[in-house]
C-alpha cells in the first residue's frame, strides 16, 4: 500500500510575538484530502499555528515566524513567494462569520473579482459551484441579490466557506467554525466538513473534543505552545502515547 500523499509539510515552525515565543518548534505533516483537527486548551497555540499555515500572522505587528511550511513543492515562506498568492491556495474561515455588507452573490464573487474575473457570465457558474459545495445553493438560489447580513448565523458561516471555496483553494483552514452556532447549524457545518474532505484538505481548530472525534481522521494536541502529540484521531482519543494528552482528552484539565 502506497503512503498517503502529503499536502503540507511543517518543519521546525516557531512563532514569536515580540520577544515572547508563542509556538514551537512544531514539525508535522498534513495528509491530502483529509481532515486534521487541532485541539488543546485556550492559549496553547492552535490558532497561531493555523494562521502560520497561510501567512496570516504577518498581518500582526511584531510577529515573527521561522521554520519551513511547504505546500507540496512550494516553501510558502520563501522570499520570492507572494503571501496573497499563498492565501489564494490556502483559504481560511474564521470563528465568527464575517460576510461583507454586500449581496449574497457579491460575497461569493468577491475573491474572483479581485483575481480579475469581472464578467457576470463568467462569475455566475463559479458562484453557483461554490454555493453548491458549501451546501447553500438550494437555500439561496432565488435570493442571490439580497443582503448577506439577512441570512441566519449558520447560513452566514456557510457563505464564508463558499467565499473561500470560490477561488478554488487547495487547502481550507477553519478556526472554530461552529463555536458561535446552535447545535443544528453546528451539525450542518460538520456534515459539510466531511463532504469537503473528499476534494479538499481541511485543517480545523476546535475546542469541542467530540467534534474533533467526529470530523477528523488525524488530531494534533497542543499545550503551552508545543505540539505534544499528533496521530490518528482514534489513537489520540483511545490510546494516546503521552500522559498529558490523556489527561486533556479525559477532561482532567482544559
Amino acid at each position: 500500500m502506497s503512503p498517503p500523499k502529503l499536502k503540507l509539510t511543517v518543519k521546525d515552525l516557531t512563532v514569536h510575538y515580540g520577544p515572547k515565543k508563542a509556538l514551537g518548534p512544531v514539525s508535522m505533516d498534513v495528509i491530502d484530502k483529509s481532515v486534521t483537527a487541532l485541539i488543546g486548551p485556550s492559549g496553547c497555540g492552535k490558532s497561531t499555528f493555523l494562521r502560520a499555515l497561510n501567512r496570516m500572522n504577518e498581518l500582526i505587528p511584531g510577529c515573527t515566524v521561522a521554520g519551513e511550511v511547504r505546500l507540496e513543492a512550494t516553501d510558502i515562506y520563501a522570499k520570492e513567494v507572494d503571501p496573497v498568492a499563498v492565501r489564494r491556495r490556502i483559504g481560511m474561515v474564521f470563528q465568527h462569520s464575517n460576510p461583507f455588507p454586500k449581496s449574497i452573490f457579491e460575497n461569493v464573487a468577491y475573491g474572483l473579482r479581485i483575481g480579475g474575473l469581472t464578467k457576470k457570465s463568467d462569475l455566475e457558474p463559479r458562484v453557483e459551484q461554490a454555493l453548491r459545495r458549501s451546501a447553500l445553493w438550494s437555500e439561496v438560489k432565488d435570493r442571490l441579490d439580497e443582503p448577506a447580513m439577512k441570512m441566519s448565523g449558520g447560513q452566514q458561516q456557510r457563505l464564508c466557506i463558499a467565499r473561500a471555496l470560490a477561488v478554488e483553494p487547495e487547502l481550507l483552514l477553519m478556526d472554530e467554525p461552529a463555536s458561535a452556532l446552535d447545535p443544528i447549524a453546528t451539525a450542518r457545518i460538520e456534515e459539510l466538513i466531511s463532504e469537503l474532505s473528499r476534494d479538499y484538505t481541511v485543517v480545523i481548530v476546535t475546542h469541542n473534543l467530540q467534534q474533533a472525534a467526529r470530523v477528523s481522521s488525524r488530531t494534533a494536541f497542543f499545550y503551552m505552545g508545543d505540539l505534544i502529540e499528533y496521530d490518528s484521531t482514534d489513537v489520540i482519543f483511545r490510546n494516546p502515547a503521552q500522559a498529558k494528552t490523556e489527561e486533556y482528552v479525559t477532561g482532567k484539565f482544559g
